[in-house]
């Protein structure tokens, strides 16, 4: 027998789960699918080493949802400044909240919190279902619906089929959509650590010659690391034992924060430029990773998900009201004009920071010391980057804005 819903969201992580509510929300009838049934509670410790930075924007769409009060009990933490220098040279720039009408510049969470917490709010939705185990192994499409098949021989449809199922997203290429992109022969290593020196509430970021070195403050007084090195020297740094890595760890830090005191478990995931070069096919959408993957130097890869999320949200919702049909491929190609072009300047400018700190030839070094001194030293300029980084920019999701779409 046949599970019929007006839309499928296949892959329960943050995007995946924050598009589900916002559907639910409206009272759309959504399944979410995913492979493994997340965790909602664990011990206070260890912290998980997979943590992201959340903008403003994306504070804003996870309280609209009904998320962000679980989040909160679980634990979040604010970050009030944002420090980012040179190691090469003299460049420095210092952002703070006091400069913004906020209290904070973001927040740190650990990534099971937020979803958890989504997960959490999907269970008091009753127009959502959520799968799991849930693994698809075929994707059909007839005239009245998108069709997938589990593993477990379960049949679903839907009028609308959204991907949120990651970077190398199964049901990406079962739609036939192909990606452009590059390998950075990078990875982001990442592990939390205990530093001498309060983290102060502070984001800190190094940039080294292989990639910057990121500092991010975390609710216990520990510290969340994401260094980008060459694939190489990560794998020689995931294979050192504790006390080397600190010591490692201390000198790239320029000792900002200290001695490095302890470190916990680490793990490195390869970094990739990446962009499908359509966000949409008949009854089928992506968001979020399946549709772009960017460098992680600004920690903006899930904010951006997260604006995904609330624009195609919004717009299913909007076309359900007018009472035309979610087949209807007019939504889809103003989601994918809407989103696809933001994503992009988004990745663009990742990918040329990226290369830009790259450089050692000393006379472009001194340049872009310079011009980060003198973007330090301008307030205008500091505070339209502040609010850009925040994600409070032009043409924004209503839920981005703490407004409803439902």
């Amino acid at each position: 027998m046949t599970e019929r819903y007006e839309v499928i969201v296949c892959g329960g992580g943050m995007v995946g789960a924050a598009t589900a509510c916002a559907l639910a929300h409206g009272g759309i009838k959504v399944a979410l699918l995913e492979r493994f049934n997340p965790e909602r509670q664990w011990p206070p410790e260890p912290i998980d080493i997979r943590v992201s930075a959340l903008t403003k924007a994306s504070q804003n769409i996870l309280e609209m949802v009904g998320a962000w009060p679980g989040m909160v009990q679980r634990g979040v933490c604010a970050y009030r400044d944002m420090r980012v220098w040179d190691a090469r040279a003299d460049g420095e720039l210092h952002f703070d909240c006091a400069d913004t009408e906020f209290n904070e510049l973001g927040h740190l969470v650990e990534n099971r919190v937020t979803v958890a917490a989504l997960w959490d709010v999907l269970d008091s939705l009753p127009s959502a279902t959520c799968i799991t185990p849930a693994k698809v192994v075929d994707m059909q499409l007839n005239e009245s619906s998108r069709q997938l098949r589990l593993e477990d021989g379960r049949i679903l449809e839907a009028d609308l089929v959204i991907a949120a199922d990651g970077r190398d997203s199964t049901l990406r290429a079962m739609a036939g959509i192909d990606v452009t992109g590059w390998d950075y022969h990078q990875d982001g290593l990442v592990a939390t650590v205990s530093t001498e020196k309060s983290h102060q509430f502070t984001a800190w970021q190094r940039f080294l010659d292989e990639g910057p070195l990121a500092f991010l403050p975390l609710k216990n007084g520990q510290c969340s690391i994401v260094w980008t090195l060459s694939s190489e020297t990560s794998k020689s740094h995931l294979a050192l034992a504790d006390q080397d890595f600190l010591q490692v760890l201390e000198q790239a830090s320029g000792g900002i924060l200290g001695k490095m005191l302890d470190v916990g478990p680490r793990a490195a995931f390869p970094l990739r430029f990446q962009y499908a070069n359509r966000y949409v096919d008949q009854r089928f959408a992506l968001c979020g990773d399946a549709a772009h993957a960017m460098h992680p130097l600004a920690g903006q890869g899930v904010n951006a998900g997260l604006l995904d999320a609330a624009a195609i949200a919004e717009l299913v919702i909007q076309t359900r009201q007018e009472k035309r049909p979610l087949s209807s491929s007019r939504f889809l190609r103003r989601y994918e004009r809407w989103r696809k072009g933001d994503n992009l300047m988004m990745m663009s400018s990742m990918d040329v920071l990226n290369r830009t700190y790259g450089v050692t030839a000393q006379p472009l070094v001194g340049l872009r010391s310079a011009g980060m001194n003198r973007v330090n030293n301008s307030a205008w300029v500091k505070a339209y980057f502040n609010r850009y980084a925040m994600g409070l920019r032009d043409d924004l999701p209503k839920l981005a804005q703490r407004q409803i779409c439902w």
